[in-house]
């Protein structure tokens, strides 16, 4: 067996292993993905049947999984998003139990009891939480966007704002991000930057469609 045929099956083998390390669901089945197709390749050239049928199997499980999740991450059927009182005890319970990896994402974060709050929903499973604070002028500051770590990369806090009749129902025409956020999503849901803010100009009641 030549020194590069081995190196590529343990290179395989080592992104299964890292790929379940993972934390996010779509990093996860894209490594693991990358990893069953060198191992389909490796075990081909090492003529092991078996495992070439396993790792052909687990190419198109995985396959399957980022088809869905890369096609409902953007649908709106796919997420619920209901409001609950900022003193709501699920709602305190929830940002307690994430409230490590809130603090290591949001170190600024300081709870305000007039927030307004959104809770995105998977099925039944929490998956992030939206905390919007109420400015003069209209104007709603998201002093918290916060995702659990399996859906960060599929971004489901963005339906808040979507569904912008949420908002404008709530008598906000603008929403403000904090100064100075780290690597912001928010210019991919129509929000533009305005110094070290994005802002996001939410269309007239008027104009909601029915």
């Amino acid at each position: 067996m030549t020194y590069w045929l081995e190196a590529l099956g343990w290179a395989g083998s080592a992104l299964l292993v890292w790929s379940l390390l993972q934390t996010r669901q779509l990093r996860l089945r894209r490594l693991n993905l990358a990893g069953s197709l060198v191992l389909v390749a490796y075990n081909s050239a090492v003529q092991v049947w078996p495992m070439v049928g396993l790792n052909a199997v687990l190419c198109v499980i995985n396959a399957w999984h980022l088809y869905r999740m890369l096609r409902t991450r953007h649908d709106e059927n796919t997420y619920a998003v209901v409001e609950v009182s900022p003193d709501d005890a699920f709602l305190a319970h929830v940002l307690r139990v994430h409230w490590a990896d809130i603090a290591r994402f949001n170190p600024d974060f300081a709870y305000a009891a007039d927030s307004q709050a959104f809770v995105t929903l998977y099925g039944d499973e929490v998956v992030g939480v939206l905390l919007l604070r109420p400015l003069p002028a209209g104007v709603a500051q998201v002093d918290l966007d916060y995702v659990t770590p399996r859906y960060r990369d599929l971004s489901p806090g963005e339906f808040v704002f979507r569904r912008s009749g949420q908002l404008t129902a709530r008598g906000y025409r603008q929403v403000l991000t904090p100064p100075g956020m780290v690597a912001p999503y928010y210019g991919r849901l129509g929000f533009e930057k305005h110094g070290d803010r994005y802002r996001l100009d939410l269309p007239s009641p008027d104009l909601q469609p029915d």
